[in-house]
């Protein structure tokens, strides 16, 4: 970006979301960030806060150190808290935790603690001001994330074609269903911004076929566009073989083998994006440290698949991968919802 100052009309974006997780005058509000967390996010939270008259106070974490092989990128799961428990218990009294840590609590291993308090948390994705801004949240995309993340919950099976090859199977029962619209305001929950995504977790042994990405599909731990086609086998949720010519399967492969763990091989959610702010573009528009790719995950139509840590099936790594892919047709129960990769008029 040109120049990283506060500007006013950031403050007024970031006051509209607070707004809409319930903030009022005299509310408690703890701002978590870490050392290497976006300074400019972390001070623009402080300064809408104060100005609805919020009373806010800030957990500063030294970012830990990164002993895996490899870079860890967009995992969901911040490892800033190292399960200090008087950071656990400040969060679990703030009753609205504004979490501005690099990788975010999505996933990690103490917020089911901060949330059984009934603290309230909203991830602010790792984005430069100037993107979260474009997606500020509102009540009809609210409500057509309910109504798809309903119909999700209702679903046995789920498939999804393409016109590059892909062709899965996916047993749906049983299978825990999140929808994201950007806030929260119910004790005991967690949403982020920039919202407009549904995803699900599907139990063991439910995800079967051929996926397959074509070129300018996207990599969102390299948050890179596909130049060339990926295709992956899934067997029983694994990814049993992994092909493709160029630099962008060589690099997958290299990256999951790093790991040495069989799990960063299976699958961890599936999903697609509803944002109609979401630009698909948009990561050809910013420098790599000022986008985290969430605009990218919420891009309306998107089939949103993930690879890594599943705790709903028993599975956990930290090797993982988003992989928006664009022009699939998803079908739940043999209805459409997405035909090649335009959401159809379903959710309202």
């Amino acid at each position: 970006m040109q120049a990283d100052r506060v500007e006013a009309k950031w403050i007024d974006a970031f006051c509209e979301v607070f707004e809409r997780c319930a903030v009022k005058p005299g509310d408690t509000a703890a701002i978590l960030s870490e050392t290497q967390s976006r300074a400019l996010n972390v001070h623009i939270a402080e300064l809408a806060l104060l100005r609805m008259g919020a009373r806010p106070f800030h957990i500063v974490l030294p970012t830990p150190r990164n002993r895996q092989v490899v870079p860890i990128r967009s995992t969901g799961a911040s490892e800033a808290i190292q399960r200090l428990a008087p950071v656990v218990s400040a969060l679990q009294q703030a009753g609205f935790v504004v979490d501005c840590t690099i990788e975010g609590l999505m996933h990690a291993p103490e917020t089911p603690d901060i949330l059984k308090s009934g603290a309230r948390i909203l991830v602010i994705s790792n984005e430069h001001p100037e993107a979260l801004e474009r997606m500020v949240p509102d009540s009809a995309l609210e409500k057509r994330v309910r109504a798809a993340a309903k119909m999700l919950r209702g679903t046995k099976r789920m498939t999804v074609t393409s016109k590059a090859g892909t062709d899965l199977d996916i047993n749906m029962e049983g299978a825990p269903t999140v929808g994201v619209w950007g806030w929260t305001d119910r004790p005991g929950t967690l949403a982020h911004w920039p919202g407009g995504i549904v995803v699900s977790f599907p139990k063991s042994g439910g995800v079967n076929g051929r996926l397959v990405m074509a070129a300018g599909d996207v990599n969102l731990t390299f948050k890179r566009y596909l130049t060339s086609a990926v295709s992956m086998t899934i067997k029983d949720d694994y990814v049993v073989e992994l092909s493709g010519e160029g630099a962008d399967a060589e690099m997958m492969k290299r990256y999951l083998a790093a790991w040495g763990d069989r799990e960063a091989y299976a699958v961890s959610h599936v999903g697609w994006g509803m944002n109609p702010n979401a630009r698909y573009e948009a990561l050809s528009m910013y420098d790599l440290n000022d986008t985290n790719g969430t605009e990218i995950r919420a891009v309306a139509g998107n089939f949103l698949f993930s690879t890594g840590a599943n705790e709903f099936a028993g599975r956990y790594t930290a090797g993982h991968f988003d992989l928006p892919m664009f022009g699939t047709t998803i079908s739940l129960d043999g209805t459409t919802v997405i035909r090649d990769g335009a959401v159809l008029d379903v959710f309202g």
